[in-house]
């Protein structure tokens, strides 16, 4: 393959594409998720004539973002999408969305239609001239940079920034709108390329109660020295900033308990004596009872957004509240900005060197729940020789065949949160949750582009709801033997919105549950190649999980749960407990045909 230098004319100038390219692989890009079109082909070409950056075709541009989402967090690089115009940028906003509530770096490139058909109605016109909308009104808000490359010349100021911008502290995507004309422009190459910005340095004040720089760490480190029970709570922030090490230390010189958030299972031990739980809605009693005995508590690396602060508002309150992120915490207290790493390296030199032991605790004991549910809802009808698998079942057959080197992609519903409740993160890979948006299925196109970026074996836990919204994919994992096992526990429903409407709506609709549908059959016919089961019980989920482990490939698992399933959810908790007194004797129980109703 010819090298883009080996092109370079005598004058020194290149495709503006090839520059592009070029300057992203200097900038340590290995792959370009996205989907092909009119407006963005010269791109891609430039990309092939690279030879060192891998352009990754997806089914939809959704997905191609999440690609470049799941790549960024498994590696902490930047992610790159590009897209041509029209319906295809406009797929892009929602993944954009969810990498700039979760502030994960992604570069946007997005085509356009040739500057002189602007404004005269040209096909898929989005200039914002001549009463067709302005895609940078549409992109800014849910990006850190945005910006249309009006010629080429204008590329070498503004690609630094985007990637700059992308980062920097808050982290999160940036676009540039790319006219096809620009594309194929000439430029002159500048004396230097792209390289990553460093994390950009700033300090965030909470209440202002601390000041900038030394005079809050001062504070942070007089808080901690201060309290003899600390509770660290523990965000996705930690992973992102590569400070697993430095959050150990810290909470070992302040023998403190170290819970996480929904979304950041993976930033610490999971299986430490330390570890009390999941912090939130899909979280562990123990995080509050902990938080309740604590004399401070200690963020790191997270706001607390609802989602980890749920069932926590009056423990919060009554209870110092110390921050070490980027950005200020949702709860008032003394915070500490700029770089986490650093923060908590600077903070943790100051601590007395020596190991405090951790006061005692129940540890994240999983939460039981039962149901009362006055109206059933329906029961799949399983297939021969096998029936309805619980979550907690199944979930116990991932744990016992995840390698500790995977990486865990988790997405939304029952599936979702029984997995942050009781499935324990890898030691050595990601346990990835997409709170920011919380879009169903993200984790497919986001497991693919860990396992490409990584060349590591990468789970996706996903519902029917979620395949049946970005399943397809599974052709993208297929066709670049993305090492993936996709785990879909079909309950032929939404049924996560189903136990809502039955027990917080009064009533079930039947709109939110389907007929059965053998998903892993219709998988198998489309895909003759890939090993494609269904799992009729937690050994032979266990047994199909373990095959694909030894595979070098994608994989393919589905088993049939129970629509009434409750999975470990807090929302569900006042309804539950409330029948505890009054349960059914266990041999009446046991005859119940619609299904098993704990978790836990």
């Amino acid at each position: 393959m010819t090298a883009i230098a080996d092109e370079i004319p005598e004058n020194g100038g290149v495709r503006v594409v090839d520059y592009l390219a070029a300057e992203l692989t200097r900038a340590g890009v290995t792959h370009m998720f996205g989907v092909g079109g009119a407006n963005i082909e010269d791109l891609y070409d430039a990309v092939h004539r690279t030879g060192t950056i891998r352009g990754v075709v997806a089914k939809h541009e959704f997905s191609a973002v999440t690609m470049a989402d799941g790549y960024a967090r498994a590696t902490r690089r930047l992610g790159v999408v590009a897209a041509t115009s029209g319906g295809g940028a406009m797929n892009l906003v929602p993944g954009l969305a969810e990498a700039y509530a979760s502030r994960v770096p992604v570069l946007a490139l997005v085509g356009q239609p040739p500057t002189g058909q602007e404004g005269r109605g040209a096909f898929q016109e989005s200039s914002g001239k001549a009463g067709s909308f302005d895609a940078r009104e549409v992109f800014t808000p849910v990006s850190q940079f945005c910006a249309r490359v009006d010629d080429a010349d204008s590329l070498a100021e503004l690609l630094p920034r985007a990637v700059a911008a992308a980062q920097a502290d808050p982290k999160g995507p940036a676009v540039l709108l790319l006219p096809k004309d620009v594309q194929q422009a000439q430029v002159e190459l500048p004396d230097h390329g792209v390289t990553p910005t460093p994390l950009v340095q700033t300090t965030a004040v909470a209440g202002a109660t601390a000041g900038p720089g030394a005079e809050a760490r001062d504070a942070v480190s007089a808080a901690l020295r201060g309290a003899s029970r600390v509770l660290i709570i523990a965000g996705e922030e930690v992973a992102s900033a590569d400070a697993r090490g430095e959050l150990a230390e810290l909470a070992r010189r302040l023998g403190a308990w170290v819970a996480v958030t929904p979304d950041a299972k993976d930033v610490f031990d999971n299986r430490s004596p330390r570890f009390a739980g999941v912090a939130g809605v899909m979280g562990h009693a123990n995080v509050e009872n902990c938080l309740r005995r604590a004399d401070l508590c200690l963020l790191v690396g997270t706001r607390v957004p609802a989602l980890a602060s749920g069932g926590l508002g009056q423990a919060l309150a009554a209870t110092p509240v110390v921050c070490i992120n980027p950005e200020p915490p949702f709860v008032a207290g003394i915070a500490l900005g700029g770089n986490l790493r650093e923060a908590l390296r600077a903070v943790v030199g100051e601590l007395p060197s020596c190991s405090r032991p951790c006061p005692e605790h129940d540890g994240p004991v999983p939460t039981r729940v039962r149901p009362r549910v006055p109206t059933p809802l329906h029961t799949p009808v399983p297939q021969s020789g096998g029936g309805p698998v619980s979550y907690a079942e199944a979930v116990a057959a991932v744990e016992a065949a995840l390698p500790q080197d995977a990486h865990v992609f988790v997405d939304a519903g029952n599936a979702g949160a029984t997995a942050i409740h009781l499935l324990p993160a890898p030691r050595h890979g990601r346990f990835v949750v997409a709170v920011g948006m919380g879009g169903m299925g993200y984790t497919f196109g986001a497991g693919i582009g860990a396992a490409l970026a990584t060349g590591q074996r990468t789970y996706v836990l996903a519902g029917d709801g979620a395949f049946f919204m970005h399943g397809m994919e599974v052709h993208t994992a297929v066709e670049y033997a993305a090492p993936v096992t996709f785990v879909i526990f079909n309950n032929n429903a939404h049924a996560m919105c189903a136990i809502r409407d039955e027990l917080i709506q009064g009533g079930v609709r039947s709109d939110d549950l389907f007929a059965r549908t053998d998903i892993a059959a219709g998988v198998a016919a489309a895909f003759p190649a890939l090993d494609a089961t269904w799992a009729g019980d937690a050994a032979q989920l266990r047994q199909a999980l373990l095959r694909s482990n030894a595979s070098g490939g994608p994989a393919f698992i589905a088993l049939d749960c129970h629509a009434r399933e409750i999975p470990p959810f807090l929302p569900f908790l006042p309804f539950t407990e409330s029948t505890e007194s009054t349960k059914r004797p266990e041999s009446e129980e046991s005859s119940d045909e619609r299904g098993p109703v704990h978790v836990g």
